[in-house]
């Protein structure tokens, strides 16, 4: 049988994704409705898996379910998280369950279940290298190469280990990212966990739910406290595309500022959590017969890690009183956050990518990095833009508007409705002419000079 081919078949893709996570995953599935733009994703794994390794019991979603792939651009989509619910039959079940958040689990089946029926995707295809020449991209894996006018990376953030850790990494002292699998077999009697965020509580969590082996448990975070999210109203605006476009007018020191004001947002701890945690804690101090003695030990800086025998011990600078304390463990558990970096396949291309004083690449307000190369020819950045756009940049919510903003940069046009809504916010400051007219009365009276 002869297979007839295009000639659009033997051009260049308008876009090629490396990685394929939920940000990636969600280009896809808007690029659906946009049959003019060639796509396509490169994956080295096998087959989509949302961070697997924390995935422990009863974990939740920090984010509404109506902020996924597509819904707040596209609703109509058949890749939303309501149409995986109709497509399993269980919308009325899921609803009668009334959840105050999702299960995690739950959001990481729609994933999956989106990977494996959205077009365009390569799994099992680790791209190697990128090189470009004259007006497009060369993509090599190990069986062949691709071709691409622009590049969309989408390999997510890696797990961050601080530097006294580095040398210990094992067995016994793992990043959280691991922890599904290790820590139901770790039989250690004395275990510390650092990091004070989410990711710290739910390893915490999961050890109290079962602490028969254990004799000592010690919990470090860097903040003053075990804080809350902060999900009420009007915080949670900063997670939308208004505090975007207005976050991205600030000057450098302004963004730091911003990001460090909005940080509990983001990086706390769910009330769920704490509850859980709390009264555990309580049972077993005080209901249960227990002899484990748990420290929960905030403001703390960890600032040495050295081997003691089959143990450790750790060095800990108090900054609530400036104290230093030594604590012992025979595990560690390092919750201590993820951080973005360039994938190795673009290590050619390195030199010409602009960096920040973070390490990030400098983003242009559409996502695109600032490199030497063409203008024609972009590399769009996902969840590499909380210093330059925010940070709602590394989480779910805003994933879907970004995406559009993507395809509408590729396409020249607003494809999508990409525009703010009419927040109930003002953060900028506003010009006389766009300000309610109660201040700008004011304003032309002279009563806000002073």
């Amino acid at each position: 049988m002869t297979v007839a081919f295009s000639r659009r078949d033997a051009e260049p893709l308008d876009i090629a994704g490396i990685g394929i996570g939920p940000s990636n995953l969600s280009l896809a599935c808007l690029f659906e409705s946009v049959p003019e733009i060639r796509s396509r994703f490169f994956e080295r794994r096998d087959s989509f898996d949302w961070h697997p390794g924390m995935m422990m019991p009863g974990v939740e979603l920090q984010s509404s379910f109506l902020k996924d792939l597509v819904t707040p651009v596209l609703p109509t989509s058949r890749w939303s998280f309501v149409s995986y619910l109709v497509a399993h039959k269980r919308l009325y079940a899921f609803l009668n369950a009334n959840y105050e958040a999702v299960p995690r689990q739950e959001f990481a089946r729609y994933l999956a279940w989106v990977a494996n029926g959205v077009d365009g995707l390569r799994f099992g295809t680790e791209i190697r290298d990128v090189e470009h020449r004259d007006d497009r991209f060369f993509l090599r894996f190990d069986n062949g190469q691709d071709e691409a006018r622009n590049l969309v990376i989408g390999t997510g953030s890696s797990p961050f280990v601080p530097d006294w850790a580095k040398p210990f990494l094992g067995a016994d002292c793992f990043h959280n990212s691991e922890a599904k699998s290790r820590l139901s077999d770790l039989g250690a009697a004395r275990i510390a966990v650092v990091g004070g965020g989410q990711s710290g509580g739910e390893v915490v969590e999961a050890l109290l739910a079962d602490s028969d082996s254990m004799t000592e448990l010690t919990w470090i975070s860097r903040r003053h406290n075990f804080e809350p999210i902060n999900d009420t109203p009007f915080s949670n605006q900063v997670f939308s595309p208004e505090y975007v476009q207005a976050y991205l007018k600030l000057g450098g020191e302004q963004k730091q500022a911003a990001l460090k004001n909005s940080i509990l947002t983001s990086d706390g701890l769910s009330i769920s959590t704490i509850h859980s945690i709390y009264r555990r804690l309580y049972a077993l101090r005080y209901l249960e017969p227990s002899a484990l003695n748990a420290s929960l030990a905030p403001n703390r800086d960890v600032i040495q890690m050295e081997r003691n025998g089959n143990a450790y011990r750790l060095i800990v600078r108090n900054q609530f009183d400036g104290g230093i304390e030594v604590l012992h463990a025979d595990t560690v558990v390092l919750a201590t956050g993820y951080r973005f970096r360039l994938p190795d396949a673009l290590g050619s291309l390195s030199e010409r990518i602009t960096l920040d004083r973070n390490g990030y690449p400098l983003l242009n307000d559409n996502y695109t990095m600032q490199w030497t190369g063409p203008r024609n020819n972009r590399v769009f950045a996902q969840n590499a833009g909380r210093y330059s756009h925010g940070i709602a940049d590394s989480q779910l919510s805003l994933m879907a508007w970004r995406s559009a903003t993507i395809v509408n940069t590729l396409l020249g046009r607003q494809h999508f409705d990409a525009e703010p809504d009419n927040g109930q916010l003002a953060w900028a400051t506003e010009t006389a002419s766009t300000m309610p007219h109660q201040l700008r009365a004011g304003y032309s009276d002279g009563m806000l000079s002073s």
